[in-house]
């Protein structure tokens, strides 16, 4: 299990760093005080968009200690699993659309060792990982359509993700609790509030001029009553 955090995790996305200079770039967001690496791979099939694959995140993993947080954005997904593992990926998380047998693939990741994670599309309801949330280490909430940075929030995902914290604190596991889409100050404070722990931030890291400053205003968005409280035994 991944043990609750106390504030909020902060994982840059690479989708939005300078990928002439990839190396750099994550060595430049983990001495900002960043938490974890996220890391979106795409296909151009399962969503319209191609990034990169294993060899890219076994050539960063020379240059961070940070967990490297794989969202795999393909389809299938399982015949990759066993390569991004070997990459050095420490966690996968899948789409329940990407593959025909979700329990299957989410046995397959903890087996390599990595932590296991669910990620739901704006239009998948929470019921898609009710059955596999004993073998489920994150829960990822998309708050835009997957595919490309930059886009706006969708507000309407405020409501799955306090019904996902529901979810979590019931089963009295340490399940993180991750969105990713339009993260800004503004939305970090909504979605912490909601329930959520970590936070995927693209632009408003990696496009700001100063990333530990980004990183420091994200973490200060969260509300003074929080799940990230809870954890504390406070609030």
């Amino acid at each position: 299990m991944i043990t609750s955090p106390t504030r909020p995790l902060i994982a840059p996305s690479l989708l939005a760093a300078d990928f002439a200079r990839l190396g750099e770039e994550t060595r430049a967001v983990e001495q900002a005080g960043a938490d974890w690496l996220h890391l979106d791979v795409m296909d151009g099939h399962f969503v319209p968009n191609i990034t990169f694959g294993p060899l890219v995140v076994k050539a960063l993993r020379k240059h961070t200690s940070m967990p490297m947080d794989v969202h795999l954005m393909i389809a299938p997904a399982d015949p990759y699993i066993t390569a991004f593992a070997e990459a050095g990926a420490d966690h996968i998380s899948v789409h329940p659309e990407s593959g025909p047998h979700l329990h299957r693939t989410l046995q397959l990741i903890r087996s390599l060792g990595k932590k296991a994670g669910v990620v739901l599309n704006p239009a998948t309801p929470v019921e898609a990982v009710v059955n596999v949330l004993d073998l489920t280490d994150i829960i990822m909430v998309m708050t835009v359509n997957p595919g490309f940075g930059g886009q706006a929030f969708i507000a309407s995902q405020l409501a799955k993700i306090a019904t996902l914290r529901r979810m979590i604190d019931e089963t009295g596991r340490d399940i993180v609790l991750q969105i990713d889409g339009g993260i800004t100050p503004k939305t970090a404070h909504e979605v912490l509030r909601a329930g959520a722990n970590c936070l995927i931030a693209g632009t408003a890291v990696y496009g700001a001029p100063d990333y530990a400053a980004a990183i420091t205003a994200l973490r200060a968005a969260a509300p003074a009553t929080s799940a990230l409280n809870a954890a504390a035994g406070t609030g």
